[in-house]
């Protein structure tokens, strides 16, 4: 049976004695200790006898030192050996000296900031290929099921990530590359004007936006849009322990919230892409039938002669990259996510840093690639 930490003083003649009792443990300790400490200030040559505490905790032996304050010694106290050894152990702990370590500078600072950046780097990348490789096997595991068992697929949640990541996205991604396709022609008219190429401007459209702009503006809107938002939803079902509910539930959470926005971004790049094309191509239109008088018929006759539709593949070819990116990248980082609301928000911010470096950089190496391929 329990019962709470408690004292009696009892006055003597040589030296008075404090005699505790009870359980001195962290949840039944109470204020024993800041009354123990409030009736032993100012006396000296203190006693304890503690043979009547049942049981002691760290927590408990730190009140009893902090009461008896500096000058606790062991021969003041009166107790069965196990106690006696854990308050010497909290003692010796208590005077312990805190070192501070004299912060590098100059050089040595800007090496040792240099070495954990690397180590870091080299960690990230660990951790980046064991996420990916948890992803691929749950990805050939549902592949499995669509064959063998389709209704075990979670149809619901890819369909509503769908509407949300792709259908949702459809009016932003329209209204940025439509203006993007005409400064590439206003700054092409006025370039060629000085060669009296003009109507070259059509071709200079027709690659720039069916080839790069169409896949790079859809993939870092959705990294902006998309990506953030995983992070978001993944971070606080990770601050609300709901995946650790999932995980001791048996369910694993790649399967559950993972798979399933990857696939939504899988279905619907390349018809986003499609959509960034149209809208491309009819802000270039735009600008070239009022400046140049040049009529759509013209327009997309010159963009199917000259340009073709190798650009348009070329471009699709990218899609599933940059959606195993952004998706990847924002459930990633929402998974990462600690317990506060701070790391929540760094978690977030890393995600679309990092989903619009990677597709920058993803991009330039196609096109070192496409280069060296002759496409």
């Amino acid at each position: 049976m329990e019962k709470p930490a408690e004292f009696q003083m009892q006055a003597a003649t040589d030296r008075p004695t404090a005699i505790l009792s009870g359980d001195w443990t962290t949840n039944l300790l109470g204020g024993a200790g800041d009354a123990l400490a409030q009736e032993l200030r100012g006396r000296r040559s203190v006693g304890l006898n503690l043979t009547k505490v049942r049981r002691m905790d760290t927590a408990g032996a730190y009140a009893v030192v902090r009461a008896m304050g500096p000058d606790f010694a062991l021969d003041q106290v009166e107790a069965r050996p196990e106690t006696r050894r854990l308050l010497e152990l909290v003692d010796n702990a208590v005077r312990v000296e805190p070192v501070v370590r004299p912060e590098p500078k100059g050089f040595h600072n800007m090496t040792i900031r240099i070495g954990r950046g690397v180590v870091d780097l080299g960690i990230e990348f660990l951790d980046t290929m064991g996420f990916l490789g948890h992803l691929l096997v749950v990805a050939f595991r549902a592949g499995a099921n669509l064959v063998s068992t389709p209704h075990k697929v979670r149809w619901a949640p890819i369909f509503t990530q769908m509407e949300r990541a792709g259908l949702d996205a459809i009016p932003i991604v329209a209204i940025t590359t439509f203006f993007i396709g005409a400064v590439v022609a206003l700054l092409g008219v006025n370039m060629l004007r000085q060669f009296g190429a003009e109507v070259f401007v059509v071709e200079l459209i027709g690659v720039a936006v069916i080839r790069e702009f169409n896949i790079v503006i859809t993939a870092v809107l959705l990294s902006g849009r998309s990506a953030s938002a995983f992070a978001a939803e993944l971070g606080s079902m990770k601050m609300q322990q709901e995946v650790d509910a999932m995980q001791v539930m048996g369910v694993d959470p790649f399967e559950a919230l993972v798979l399933p926005r990857f696939i939504a971004l899988l279905i619907t790049i390349p018809l986003l892409t499609f959509v960034a094309t149209l809208a491309g191509l009819l802000g270039g239109l735009m600008v070239t039938w009022s400046t140049l008088g040049l009529g759509p018929t013209f327009f997309l006759q010159r963009i199917v002669d000259n340009v073709g539709v190798t650009h348009f593949w070329v471009a699709l070819s990218k899609a599933p990259v940059m959606a195993g990116v952004v998706a990847g990248i924002g459930c990633r980082q929402g998974l990462l996510v600690g317990g506060d609301v701070q790391s929540l928000g760094q978690r977030v911010t890393a995600a679309v840093v990092h989903a619009i470096f990677a597709i920058i950089m993803l991009d330039a190496v196609f096109a070192l690639i496409y280069m060296q391929l002759d496409i």
